[in-house]
């Protein structure tokens, strides 16, 4: 065979490669627009109904959606599991009901049993017996830079103490350790006193709220629901630290049964509070008073399913992308159904649609040269179970799942954009790969136009947002992650968080600024770079 002359070669492949790269935006564009409001809302419309429970970990209306969410995807081409179906199954045991008792008597054997109306306890409450003879009163239970309630140089001090705090922060007006008009972290996320507890190994905390009526109806669901817990070795040896809500009464008599050296307050808890306040000063106050606090649980066994769907790749087929969503929400109380239209009903349809997107891509011959793993995951709002199942067993190994997308209400808008919606929260993104947010925001610049907004990925946000939804149990394994969120609204966790109130314009063009990422990542040449570990 004659050799062309090079020039011929060359020219012809040099044309055939830059018509490639002018094609494949229109091509990525082509299957972003099957992602419409109208399919969103026809899904939505199913999943946040009244039919579906309120979709609570191991209900029936879970069970339900997981159904339905995998004929979905069976509906669109994507095959079964090994396993024959499309579910990973998470083993859990749930912890609920049981009885408690809490009493309090003093050295002459003068004891008070105290009213079950004068302490609450949420579900994720493990089972406890407590005697003791020791209560600490350690002002608001904070251990920070700008303010230690933990002052005692010998911690040893604080070790299987039932600690006695106040709940929130000293504030005269402003916030002490905020030094604004808005509270910190130890007043917005309970786990910042929690882990300050369990670091100087206290043996329970009794939690004084300042207006406790209204602090047990706001922990309404969390008081009369259950808890789970993964079902797996070493799980219970790390279980949460028992806290307890209590009346100033209830504590006020403890003192007053320990003889409590300063003074004998009748309203001691309220007097200390103002001090506090006041004067920016922590106070620690030791009480001998026999304690006898028994909290019984009934524990049993469930499984919950992880939904997948997973779209092969071609050339680069054993990497990973992943994008989660968590389908479950609170379920059904006192005959009330929380059907979470935006929590997380809107991040379930928006993995649903990208699914069926890429995989429309992938029978048209343009699939992604990665693999996709669309899923779907229950038990987040148990505690991020149904993902950090999957962390403990992955299906595919997470040594070659370079980032994990997580959509988790994007489906509103908060009142910080109320006069200017065209947005979304995008978190983490560059945590662990400074690539991800580059890769975000060109996909976004060149294809949606939405305001990224950052404010959450500030270490000082009180909501630490960041490790409250599911892609943080694959950041914990050195995985990247972004978060896609729309900030928290007056119908979060309500009966009032309805299909009505979702806005599917704004949701379609935000589902689309991830799915655009999510092709960008899986068709690039090169994986995400990892940040460079800080020295």
């Amino acid at each position: 065979m004659k050799k062309a002359p090079l020039l011929l070669l060359v020219i012809p492949f040099t044309f055939v490669l830059s018509a490639a790269l002018k094609k494949a935006p229109a091509t990525q564009e082509k299957y972003a627009e099957t992602i419409t409001a109208e399919d969103l809302r026809k899904h939505l419309s199913i999943l946040a109904s009244d039919e579906y429970e309120g979709r609570e970990t191991g209900e029936p209306g879970q069970k339900k959606a997981a159904e339905y969410i995998s004929g979905f995807f069976k509906s669109i081409g994507i095959p079964a599991q090994a396993n024959g179906t499309w579910y990973q199954n998470a083993q859990l045991v749930k912890i609920s009901g049981g009885t408690s008792s809490f009493v309090a008597q003093d050295s002459l054997a003068e004891g008070v049993a105290f009213d079950q109306d004068d302490y609450y306890y949420a579900s994720s409450t493990p089972g406890v017996h407590i005697v003791t003879t020791d209560f600490l009163f350690v002002g608001y239970g904070i251990d920070d830079e700008k303010y230690s309630d933990y002052k005692n140089p010998d911690p040893s001090v604080y070790k299987d103490k039932v600690l006695i705090m106040l709940d929130g922060e000293p504030s005269n007006g402003v916030y002490r350790i905020s030094g604004t008009d808005k509270p910190s972290v130890w007043t917005t996320q309970r786990r910042a006193k929690l882990n300050a507890a369990k670091k100087y190994n206290a043996r329970a905390i009794l939690i004084v709220p300042l207006d406790f009526a209204k602090s047990r109806d706001f922990a309404k669901h969390h008081i009369e629901g259950y808890s789970l817990l993964l079902d797996e070795p070493g799980i219970s040896a790390d279980a949460p630290t028992p806290v307890i809500y209590v009346k100033d009464s209830l504590v006020n008599t403890i003192f007053a049964l320990g003889n409590a050296p300063q003074k004998n307050y009748t309203n001691y808890i309220a007097e200390w509070r103002q001090a506090i306040n006041s004067t920016g000063l922590s106070q620690s106050v030791l009480v001998k008073t026999h304690g006898n606090i028994l909290i019984t649980r009934k524990e049993e066994k469930l499984i919950t399913e992880n939904v997948l769907g997973y779209v092969e790749g071609t050339d680069l087929k054993d990497q990973l992308i992943v994008v989660t969503a968590h389908y479950d929400h609170l379920g059904k109380h006192d005959g009330v159904v929380y059907n979470g239209a935006d929590d997380d009903g809107s991040g379930t349809v928006a993995v649903m649609e990208m699914a069926e997107a890429f995989m429309k891509a992938k029978q048209d011959g343009h699939g992604p040269r990665r693999s996709m793993l669309f899923m779907t995951v229950s038990g987040e709002e148990k505690g991020l179970l149904g993902s950090a199942w999957y962390a403990n067993h992955p299906v595919y190994p997470l040594e070659k799942t370079m980032c994990d997308l997580n959509i988790d209400m994007i489906g509103r808008v908060d009142d910080e954009h109320k006069n200017d919606s065209n947005f979304v929260y995008v978190i983490g993104s560059d945590k662990l790969s400074k690539d991800l947010k580059k890769i975000t925001e060109a996909a976004n610049k060149k294809y949606c136009h939405l305001k990224l907004d950052y404010r959450y990925d500030d270490p000082k946000d009180p909501n630490m947002f960041y490790y409250r939804s599911d892609h943080y149990n694959f950041a914990k394994n050195g995985i990247p992650v972004a978060f896609f969120f729309n900030g928290v609204h007056a119908d979060y966790h309500k009966e009032t968080d309805e299909v009505s109130k979702i806005n599917f314009s704004l949701m379609q063009k935000r589902t689309r600024l991830v799915f655009h990422t999510a092709w960008e990542l899986a068709n690039r040449d090169k994986p995400i770079k990892l940040n460079e570990a800080k020295k």
